[in-house]
C-alpha cells in the first residue's frame, strides 16, 4: 500500500464524475504527493484514481427504482467506509449523490476524517432540515451556485461558492454550422437535439415521449435531423429500440452533449445537470421531466421552488418552458419547440434570459477554487 497521503473520493453520474476529476487534477497540481482511492467513473480513473467501487452501482434515481438496488448499494457504502477505516484518507472528497453520500459521511466523521463536499445538496429546494446534519458532518462545503453560499452559512456550515464547473466543461458559444462541422453532421440541415438523460430509468420514462415529439416535428419539416447524444452509462441498443416504428431515424453521438446542443437549432432536455449545460449553449430548448408516481407525489409535498431547472433558479423566472410528468406528451412538446424555433419574441427571451443565467454562473476556475479551499483540510506536505 502506498505511504502516500491518500484521500478518497467518492462520485455517482456523470456529471458528478466529470466534476471530481477536474478536482483531482487541480489537486494533484498542488500536491504531487498525493493518492486517491473511492468511488467513479471513467473520468476518475483516467485521473489514476484507484476506483474500488464504479459510479454505475449507485447511479439510481427516484424511490422505486432504488428499492431493488439498496441491499447493493448498502454494500458498497459499507466497503468505502472500511477501506477509509483501513487506509485512514487525510480527507474525504464527496461529489453530489447525497442520499449516498451523506450517510457515509457520518461513518467517516466517526473515523474523524475531514469531508470536503463538491456540488452542495440541493437542499434549499427541497428538505431543508438535512441542513443541522449536514453542519455536523461537512468540513467544507463547495458551493457551485452563487446564492447556496449564503444559505449554507446562515445555518453555521462553513461553505464555500468556488463557481459552476459546468461553465469550463461546456465549450463556448459558437454557431450551429461550427459546431455541426465538429460533429460531422450535415451543416445545412435543420437540427434537433435530444437529451433524454444518462439513467435507464429516464429513457424508459422519458425518451419515449421524446420521440413522439420528434415524430410530429419530423412530419412538419422533411429532412428534419434529430440527433441523440448517449451517455456512457446507456447501451445504443436503448435508445434505437425507442425509435422503432416511429419513422425517425436518429443520429446518435457517443457523448459530448454540449456540443449537440449547439449543432441545434432547438432542443429538448431531461432536468438535471444536462438542462444547465444546454443552457449554456444559447440554445432554445424546452425542460422535461418524469418520475414514478411515488416519488413524484413524496417530491411535489417536500418542494420549496418554484421551478425544476436549474436555468430557471438561477434566473429567478421561467425562462424556459418546463413539461413535468403527465404534462410531458408529444403534442406539449412539440407545441413549445414550434413556438421557440421560429424568430419571435419567445425566442429572442428566452436566449436573453440564457444569457443571463450564464453571467450569473461566473468565470473558469472552479475545480482550482475547490482544490485552495480543499488544500486547507490537508496536513502540510512532508518534507524530504
Amino acid at each position: 500500500m502506498s505511504t502516500a497521503p491518500q484521500i478518497l473520493v467518492v462520485a455517482g453520474e456523470a456529471s458528478g464524475d466529470a466534476h471530481a476529476s477536474e478536482l483531482v487534477a487541480a489537486l494533484k497540481a498542488r500536491r504531487p504527493d498525493l493518492s486517491f482511492f473511492g468511488m467513479g467513473g471513467s473520468r476518475l480513473a483516467a485521473q489514476g484514481v484507484e476506483l474500488l467501487y464504479g459510479a454505475h452501482e449507485v447511479n439510481v434515481m427516484g424511490i422505486t427504482e432504488v428499492l431493488p438496488k439498496i441491499p447493493r448499494i448498502l454494500q458498497v457504502m459499507g466497503g468505502l467506509a472500511k477501506a477509509a477505516a483501513e487506509r485512514r484518507p487525510v480527507c474525504a472528497i464527496l461529489v453530489d449523490i447525497p442520499d449516498f453520500n451523506l450517510r457515509l459521511a457520518a461513518r467517516l466523521k466517526k473515523l474523524g476524517i475531514p469531508v470536503a463536499y463538491y456540488v452542495s445538496p440541493m437542499i434549499w429546494a427541497w428538505r431543508r432540515g438535512r441542513v443541522k446534519t449536514i453542519a455536523k458532518l461537512v468540513d467544507r462545503m463547495l458551493c457551485i451556485l452563487p446564492f447556496e453560499e449564503d444559505f449554507y452559512r446562515e445555518a453555521g456550515v462553513s461553505a464555500r461558492y468556488v463557481g459552476s464547473p459546468v461553465v469550463e466543461q461546456v465549450p463556448s458559444p459558437a454557431s450551429a454550422t461550427a459546431f455541426r462541422q465538429k460533429l460531422g453532421l450535415p451543416v445545412e440541415t435543420p437540427t434537433l437535439a435530444l437529451l433524454p438523460g444518462s439513467r435507464m430509468s429516464e429513457i424508459r420514462r422519458i425518451l419515449p415521449s421524446m420521440v413522439g415529439a420528434a415524430k410530429q416535428l419530423v412530419s412538419e419539416r422533411p429532412g428534419l435531423q434529430v440527433v441523440v447524444p448517449v451517455a456512457p452509462t446507456i447501451p445504443r441498443e436503448e435508445i434505437l429500440s425507442r425509435f422503432q416504428g416511429s419513422g425517425v431515424q436518429p443520429v446518435l453521438v457517443e457523448g459530448r452533449a454540449p456540443e449537440v446542443v449547439g449543432a441545434s437549432d432547438a432542443a429538448i432536455v431531461a432536468s438535471g445537470t444536462a438542462a444547465l449545460e444546454a443552457g449554456l449553449m444559447q440554445r432554445p430548448m424546452v425542460v422535461v421531466y418524469r418520475v414514478s408516481l411515488v416519488t413524484y407525489l413524496v417530491g411535489r409535498m417536500m418542494l420549496k421552488v418554484a421551478h425544476v431547472a436549474l436555468v430557471n433558479l438561477l434566473a429567478g423566472r421561467r425562462v424556459v418552458p418546463e413539461l413535468l410528468q403527465g404534462d410531458m406528451t408529444p403534442e406539449r412538446i412539440a407545441s413549445e419547440i414550434r413556438r421557440l424555433w421560429v424568430p419571435g419574441t419567445p425566442r429572442e427571451e428566452m436566449l436573453q434570459g440564457l444569457e443571463e443565467v450564464r453571467t450569473r454562473l461566473g468565470e473558469h476556475g472552479a475545480a482550482a477554487r475547490a482544490a485552495e479551499s480543499v488544500m486547507e483540510l490537508l496536513p502540510p506536505a512532508q518534507k524530504v
